[in-house]
């Protein structure tokens, strides 16, 4: 919070074109190591800017700052994303948005909740005047035209499309029902290793674009409700529902 709006220029590098780091992100994830190693140290780590040590099977996965670029900009949209991660997915993930005082949590087989407060999708019917959250990133390289004929499918469905540029908070507040879905391509596994355990339980779905299990390798990701889910997805693919 300290260097928000306050960040010197000297401390922003780029990891590769329009790919920004700042000071921010790397103090952010030196401290979350740090407390994670001294109480967990039976657990890996992967973590956005300084990669992956210790246990492949049992790991932490944290982006210490999801809307590096927003930060930098000065806009008010960025978040903390913590998950524990074993064979069977995640086991536990944290959405953090310090700006709005926002906590996001989810046990695996328990429930999600925001604030203390328990933590349901939307009860949207279809995809039919949906409100929903996408994301696209500079790199999408040549996969921005599938990106863009399926832009144009689903904007003449939906109500409303918001690119708010931060996949952790866009996966949380599908969880919480404020969007009734999410769809990007080209996702890392620090930005949706928290998020769609927040989802899913919070009784929605994700999955691939191909409606399949890859998403986390793949990062092409479909989170919405259960009533939202096949139709965005019919959408995304072209095809009827």
């Amino acid at each position: 919070m300290r260097h928000f709006r306050h960040l010197d220029p000297a401390t922003i590098s780029e990891k590769s074109k329009n790919d920004l780091v700042s000071i921010a992100d790397q103090e952010a994830e030196a401290v979350i190591r740090e407390i994670l190693d001294f109480r967990f140290p039976q657990y890996g780590f992967l973590g956005e800017e300084g990669g992956a040590s210790g246990d492949t099977e049992r790991l932490w996965i944290v982006d210490p700052l999801d809307g590096t670029l927003n930060f930098v900009q000065g806009f008010p949209h960025w978040c903390v994303s913590v998950a524990l991660w074993d064979g069977e997915g995640a086991v536990v993930g944290c959405v953090l948005d310090p700006l709005r005082g926002d906590e996001f949590v989810a046990v695996r087989g328990l429930g999600a909740t925001w604030n203390g407060r328990p933590l349901r999708v939307s009860a949207h019917p279809g995809l039919d005047s949906a409100f929903l959250a996408v994301g696209f990133a500079y790199q999408l390289g040549d996969r921005f035209p599938r990106f863009l004929r399926a832009f144009e499918r689903v904007f003449h469905q939906a109500k409303g499309l918001r690119r708010a540029g931060s996949a952790a908070l866009d996966l949380a507040h599908t969880a919480a029902g404020i969007f009734d879905g999410y769809f990007e391509l080209g996702l890392k596994k620090w930005d949706i290793a928290a998020g769609a355990l927040l989802v899913t339980e919070a009784g929605g779905r994700i999955s691939d674009w191909e409606g399949g299990e890859g998403w986390f390798d793949s990062g092409s990701v479909v989170a919405a409700s259960p009533a939202v889910h096949p139709e965005l997805l019919a959408a995304l693919q072209d095809q009827k529902p």
